[in-house]
Formats: structure tokens, C-alpha cells, sequence
């Protein structure tokens, strides 16, 4: 690790200017982003089959490498559902948070699917990048003011079981966004609100995402640098959208910084 008496931004990959890192949790520092795309395919290939059937219809099951990908990634759960189901021609009430599981809603198919997450985490627990904790000890050194800035209404609960809650000293979840009426990503809200409770400007901040609404969030909102982190073989749609360096692990970064 690097002396935190003599440790600066270039030491993490980051830019002089930067003075705090706001990290998306899925696909990012965790393998939760692997956990979320199962539980989609399970509860929408569930949802499709049962729907086809009643209509007398093909079943077209649900692609984590394309739809996952294009209409689900980086989105909040509302969001997310609301995006799929239209690529599918298919329009939902949306319901409330109320809305049971069974419930044929927006809000009844995401909760199905957080429940099939919780169960996931209880049953095979959350799996940590290589780089992870190494990269948020070198931030920590470097003085780098952390948050994490994630769509997931487990957030709370990741950081939790992982250990890695005590790096972070900002959280803007899903819960936190709807409570603020901020706007999901690709708008740059959240990130924006993480900016804010650290004390910074978003151009005085790094954001880290794997997904291309993330980086879409992060380019958007004018922030100092966008992080681009590639874990399923899409770095050139990373660069489009908006990322200024990709990687595929954070601890690159460390390693081959100049």
C-alpha cells in the first residue's frame, strides 16, 4: 500500500484533480452484477412461460448476453422491468412496493425478482473482484472520500456481508433515490447526490461503472473521470457510451499507472 503521507490521486489511476471515487456495487466491487443477471433470467423466463402459455403464445425466453445487457444492466428494478417487457411488447400496470410477488405488475415481477437475489446471497453469499479491497485501501491512502452509488436495493446488505462497509462513507441507493425523487441512471442523479454528500464537485469526482447506463450517468453529469470496469467482454461499448479509460479489473489502475 501506498504512504499515506505521500500517496495523491495518480497513485490509484486518477487524476490530481479528483478528490473522491463513487463506485457502482454490481459488476464493480462485487459478482453481484452474475447474482442479478440469474435472478432476471429466472423471474422473466418464469413470467414469459406462464404468459405464453395463457395466450396460446411462443415462449422466447429472456438472453442475459443480450437482454440483460442492453435493457436491465445499471437500471433501477422498475426501471429495468419496465424496459425489458417493452422490448417484448408487452405494458404492465405498474403497481406499488406493495405488490406481492404474484402480482402481474411492474412492481410485482421486481419483486419476485429481489426476492430470488436475497435468496442467491443467503444460500451462496457475494464473491469480491481480485483488485477490490486493494484498490479501496490505495484510494483510502491516497485520500480519496469514497461512496457507493448503486440501482440495488440490497446495497446495504452487500456492503455488509462483504466487509467492504467500512471503506464507504456515502451510500445512494435504490431506496435513497426514490426517498430524494431522484432519477435513475442513465441520468447522472445519483451520482450527482454521491458528489454532494462526500462535499465535492462532480467534476472533482471519479465514477466507476460496468455498466454502459452508468457510464452514460457519469459522462452526462460532467464528472472528472469515468471509470469504464469490464467484466463481460463489452470495453468498446464501455468507450462509446462514455467512459474516458476501461479496464478489467480496478487493480489495473494501480498497476499500470505512470
Amino acid at each position: 500500500m501506498s504512504d499515506p503521507q505521500t500517496a495523491r490521486p495518480k497513485d490509484v489511476g486518477l487524476p490530481e484533480h479528483v478528490l473522491a471515487c463513487l463506485f457502482d456495487l454490481d459488476g464493480v466491487l462485487t459478482d453481484t452484477a452474475s447474482v442479478h443477471a440469474s435472478a432476471w433470467k429466472k423471474m422473466f423466463d418464469s413470467y414469459l412461460a406462464e404468459r405464453a402459455q395463457r395466450l396460446g403464445e411462443a415462449f422466447v425466453p429472456f438472453e442475459i448476453a443480450t437482454d440483460y445487457v442492453k435493457y436491465v444492466d445499471g437500471k433501477r428494478r422498475q426501471d429495468g422491468t419496465r424496459s425489458f417487457l417493452a422490448s417484448r411488447g408487452i405494458t404492465l400496470p405498474e403497481g406499488d412496493a406493495a405488490d406481492s410477488p404474484e402480482t402481474e405488475s411492474v412492481n410485482g415481477l421486481g419483486t419476485r425478482k429481489n426476492n430470488l437475489v436475497h435468496e442467491m446471497i443467503a444460500k451462496d453469499g457475494v464473491t469480491i473482484f481480485d483488485g477490490t479491497f486493494r484498490y479501496l485501501e490505495a484510494a483510502q491512502a491516497a485520500g480519496l472520500r469514497i461512496a457507493v452509488v448503486s440501482s440495488s436495493a440490497n446495497t446495504a446488505e452487500v456492503l455488509r456481508v462483504t466487509g467492504l462497509e467500512k471503506f464507504v462513507e456515502a451510500r445512494v441507493d435504490a431506496q435513497a433515490a426514490i426517498a430524494a425523487g431522484l432519477n435513475g441512471k442513465p441520468a447522472p442523479d445519483t451520482f450527482i447526490e454521491g458528489a454532494r454528500l462526500l462535499g465535492v464537485e462532480p467534476n472533482q469526482a471519479a465514477v466507476f461503472e460496468d455498466a454502459i447506463a452508468g457510464v452514460e450517468a457519469g459522462r452526462s453529469g460532467h464528472f472528472g473521470i469515468v471509470i469504464g470496469v469490464d467484466r463481460v467482454g463489452h470495453a468498446a461499448a464501455l468507450s462509446q457510451h462514455g467512459a474516458d479509460v476501461v479496464v478489467t479489473d480496478l487493480a489495473q489502475l494501480i498497476d499500470n499507472r505512470a
